[in-house]
């Protein structure tokens, strides 16, 4: 037995010298080289006190505990990230049921049987003779060894393009992440504005009451007209309309922030209100940064790469394919003796399959392959153009609404100024109650406006660091 596993042992080196010695003749089909992108020099927009925060943890710079706290839970328990991390593991479990093809294919069979073998014979339906059944019983095993040599690099391009979905899944990843990080500072940033607009409502509400109940007393002392007093009615039951639906929206997007954290809806903590959130500074960097930043672009290419690969394993497909093979066995009718006494079997041979006439299967895969190839090309090129879109959109839309914001500020200052004059103007005997009237009908959706606008500035500076990506990705993934 030892002689035995000792000629095995021969055959498997000689088995493994062979193929290490034909697995490097060459490796079919084309190597990556990535698309040449035409790039801009710089962004439509750029701001002069921008920096170089892109890999920073941004959202930390609107100075809120409670945001930073929210974004880590959302991390980790959001359930969209959970599928995205299995993906990642099943791609991986792809990529080592590959490489297993790199290895000899090692197996074991065992095996009894037993036979009665007959010595009765008949002719016409005449029994010429018979004996006692005659019984046998043998018992085996055997060890199997196979290996397909990779001549032509048919598994290799297997296992790259494995490699490369499982970077593209990471991408994915990432990218669940980056808009995860967007979505919960976008939400919280809109809860915040609601409880402001909210506020301003129930101030206002406050505000009308107050001029309901003095009027009612004047009307009581017949000081002013119903009309005056309806009018009045009329401004509180406006502005008290406009709670429940600020109430409703506030109730909405907590939900919402819920299931982002991997929650049940329910309420969420406050910590700064809108006014006192701190506004991050605008990251800068050039167009060509964001073929290494953005998880979508890197997604894309790998993706490509993916795709480029299995040209080659499809074209190997063209060539012969060698599989080596060798196996060790024993045979005995005692099971006792079958290790130490059986009768020794030792096997070693090569196997060349190749094709002559496949009626156009290859050539279509690899035609499919191509096309395969040719479409992630397009589909990256068109993600980096994309991104360039989204970048130079973010940054002007930021500085707009920036615009906007100050604008809507002047205009809140202007008509509280106007209805303080008008008010002084009615309290003095000058105007009717109507241009009071006005002032409050103008001032009141100019608050709301102003605060909804003012949440909507935050949220474009979030939009900025989204559309550019970065490494912060990675240290929100890993807090």
């Amino acid at each position: 037995m030892r002689r035995a596993l000792g000629l095995s042992s021969l055959c498997l080196t000689v088995v493994a010298g062979l193929s290490a010695g034909l697995s490097g003749c060459m490796v079919v089909g084309p190597d990556y080289s990535r698309p040449a992108i035409d790039a801009p020099a710089s962004y439509r927009e750029t701001d002069p006190t921008a920096r170089d925060l892109a890999e920073l943890a941004w959202w930390k710079q609107f100075g809120d505990p409670v945001l930073d706290a929210l974004i880590t839970e959302a991390v980790a328990g959001n359930y969209s990230v959970k599928v995205a991390l299995a993906n990642v593991d099943a791609a991986s479990a792809i990529l080592m049921q590959q490489r297993s093809a790199f290895f000899p294919q090692i197996g074991y069979q065992g095996k009894g049987q037993h036979l009665n073998l007959s010595n009765q014979s008949e002719i016409n339906g005449v029994q010429l003779g018979s004996t006692a059944p005659n019984s046998q019983t043998t018992y085996s095993l055997m060890l199997s060894a196979s290996w397909e040599l990779d001549l032509w690099g048919r598994i290799r391009r297997l296992s790259e393009s494995a490699q490369a979905n499982i970077l593209a899944n990471d991408a994915t990843r990432r990218g669940v992440v980056l808009s995860l990080v967007g979505s919960v500072a976008n939400a919280y940033i809109q809860l915040r504005s609601l409880d402001e607009q909210l506020a301003i409502a129930k101030r206002t509400l406050g505000t009308y009451a107050e001029s309901v109940r003095l009027f009612e007393l004047q009307f009581k002392y017949g000081q002013i007209s119903l009309l005056t007093l309806e009018q009045s009615r009329s401004q509180y039951e406006a502005a008290a309309a406009v709670i429940p639906q600020i109430e409703n929206s506030i109730a909405v997007t907590e939900n919402s922030l819920s299931a982002l954290l991997g929650r049940n809806p329910g309420p969420i903590a406050r910590g700064k209100t809108l006014t006192a959130l701190m506004r991050p500074a605008v990251p800068t960097g050039l167009p060509s940064q964001l073929l290494e930043r953005r998880p979508d672009i890197d997604q894309a290419e790998q993706q490509l790469i993916a795709a480029n690969a299995l040209i080659g394993a499809a074209k190997a497909l063209y060539y012969p394919s060698i599989s080596l093979t060798g196996g060790l066995g024993a045979s005995s009718s005692q099971l006792s003796n079958l290790i130490s006494g059986g009768k020794i079997t030792t096997a070693l041979g090569a196997t060349i399959t190749g094709p002559l006439f496949t009626g156009g299967l290859i050539e279509g895969q690899v035609n499919q392959a191509q096309a395969q190839q040719k479409a992630a090309m397009f589909n990256y090129l068109s993600v980096v153009q994309s991104a360039f879109a989204d970048v130079n959109n973010a940054l002007i839309g930021r500085i707009k609404l920036g615009e906007q914001v100050r604008a809507e500020k002047k205009r809140v200052d202007a008509l509280s100024e106007t209805l303080r004059l008008s008010t002084l103007r009615y309290n003095g005997g000058y105007t009717d109650y109507l241009s009071v009237l006005y002032a409050q009908q103008q001032l009141f959706p100019a608050e709301l406006a102003y605060a909804q606008d003012l949440g909507q500035s935050l949220a474009a500076v979030v939009k900025v660091y989204l559309a550019m990506g970065g490494s912060w990705i990675d240290a929100a993934a890993n807090p």
